[in-house]
């Protein structure tokens, strides 16, 4: 059992290390999200991970005393927490599908809050995804012809964000779209945040399988601690006739 507790320590560290990286990854997009349903997975992984990190300290005390009580909360704490990643995947694979919904229902106003200038908020979150996806608009890059921005400027041209990242002197105008992105972000927005939900999922059955491992040593020490008597004596420095 000893030996199954390393890696149930170093299970725990990934698990909030995935958690972290949903909430970062989160901050690019949550302009395009109107709820935080999409964060509750992470919250709970995290919180899963610190408690891993807890059940493998009571696992390591259990099994160097050679405690039964404590090897019996280690497993029944064990059994909470896989419900609880079961929970996870579950919760995972809902909010995913609700993903797609989600952001056709916001795209359209955050591009419509879009003024060219990089502390607003909705226009530094349009260039980031623009410019790290490598899109333009939402469909495609005329659909920046329908904005508030774009009627404002009256320069027939998209964001400096749609222009292709290996060109150094385009200027976002439509008269050369070669210049520009052609796919919409939209699509790809909507890709982008169901793969950080896939991590979530898989990182919940990968260790809710390494939990299950950990519950059968706990149980197996259990057994033979509660059939060989004679164990039971020599713990206790006794003798067995």
């Amino acid at each position: 059992l000893s030996m199954f507790l390393w890696p149930l320590q170093a299970a725990a560290g990934i698990l909030c290390y995935v958690g972290a990286y949903v909430f970062i990854t989160y901050d690019d997009y949550d302009h395009f999200f109107e709820d935080v349903y999409t964060l509750i997975p992470a919250v709970i992984i995290i919180a899963v991970g610190t408690l891993l990190f807890i059940i493998g300290l009571i696992g390591c005390c259990a099994t160097i005393r050679e405690s039964r009580c404590g090897l019996a909360t280690f497993v029944i704490i064990l059994l909470l927490v896989f419900i609880t990643e079961v929970v996870v995947v579950v919760l995972g694979y809902i909010y995913r599908a609700k993903v797609e919904d989600e952001v056709d229902h916001s795209i359209q106003k955050v591009y419509n809050r879009y003024n060219g200038t990089n502390p607003d908020a909705a226009s530094r979150a349009i260039d980031y995804v623009q410019r790290q996806l490598r899109c333009c608009g939402i469909h495609n890059y005329s659909d920046w012809e329908s904005t508030i921005w774009f009627k404002q400027t009256k320069n027939n041209s998209v964001p400096l964000s749609c222009c292709k990242a290996a060109l150094s002197n385009c200027t976002g105008s439509l008269t050369r779209p070669m210049d520009l992105y052609s796919e919409g972000c939209e699509a790809l927005v909507v890709k982008k945040l169901q793969e950080i939900m896939m991590y979530v999922i898989w990182a919940a059955l990968a260790f809710a399988a390494i939990q299950l491992l950990g519950m059968l040593c706990a149980c197996i020490v259990l057994c033979r601690r509660s059939r060989d008597p004679a164990y039971e004596l020599l713990i206790a420095g006794g003798t067995y006739a």
